[in-house]
């Protein structure tokens, strides 16, 4: 699949709005929001979807930052992994293998938007100084100029990974057989890993058994998703209810003291 320029413009606009409304805080740049702009835009949304949704698994995990560390940036798979599984579905790259192969691009992009930020750091200075002259244009082009940066950057990346698919393609059809089977293996596996992070840092013991509950929900009674959801909502409000009737052990009551009429 070819992707004309117009659409490389496109996609180039729309991951400059994702990573700009990031700032926002109303999660453009989440992998399946990315993703799906992406299909969107490429005529195959249904694609799209699936890469986003897988993407969205492995980074349940891989978004949780451990320490000072800092994890790979979700615009690999959300752009680029979708850019792959896309042009190069009918060369039998899967989803699965579209996410093995974006992984360096998001570990460089995360190294992008970090420079990013140091950069933006500069205009908070830019835009004290032209408060201090009274300058209040000014003082409104440097506050707001982070935006722009990170759309202007965000572009770059988007047009970028979409102009250059077609040496992609080239340097991803060298890939042997067998290696191309072992990235759609490792690719599969990377949304369990992201679970496994995810669940390191937030399972507690009294969590344990709605784990094991979903587990033998999805692998022994083979319910589907939605049926899962259900049950985890019926087991929710088991709990809620519960808690409602023993207070004590869920809700400790503290005794305010009021002074002076406060």
């Amino acid at each position: 699949m070819t992707i004309s320029l117009f659409q490389c413009v496109l996609i180039g606009l729309w991951s400059g709005f994702c990573l700009a409304g990031m700032l926002f805080g109303i999660y453009t740049n989440r992998c399946l929001v990315m993703a799906a702009g992406v299909g969107l835009i490429l005529g195959d949304l249904p694609t799209g979807l699936a890469m986003g949704a897988v993407g969205e698994l492995a980074f349940m995990g891989f978004g949780v930052s451990q320490g000072g560390s800092v994890p790979p940036n979700p615009m690999g798979p959300g752009i680029v992994g979708t850019i792959i599984a896309i042009t190069m579905k009918d060369s039998g790259i899967d989803v699965g293998s579209a996410l093995a192969l974006s992984f360096p691009f998001a570990v460089a992009f995360q190294f992008v938007i970090t420079a990013t930020y140091t950069f933006a750091t500069t205009l908070t200075e830019t835009a004290y100084k032209a408060l201090d002259r009274k300058d209040f244009k000014g003082f409104r082009l440097a506050a707001n100029a982070t935006i722009w940066v990170f759309a202007a950057v965000g572009f770059l990346i988007g047009f970028g990974g979409a102009f250059s698919s077609e040496g992609l393609q080239k340097l991803i059809s060298f890939i042997p057989g067998w290696l191309s089977t072992g990235l759609g293996v490792s690719g599969k596996m990377l949304p369990a890993i992201g679970f496994a992070m995810i669940l390191n840092v937030m399972a507690k013991r009294e969590l344990i058994p709605f784990v094991l509950l979903g587990y033998i929900a999805i692998a022994y009674l083979n319910l589907p998703v939605m049926g899962v959801a259900v049950l985890g909502t019926a087991v929710a409000l088991m709990v809620f209810f519960h808690a409602g009737r023993g207070g004590d052990s869920f809700v400790e009551e503290v005794e305010v003291e009021f002074e002076d009429g406060i």
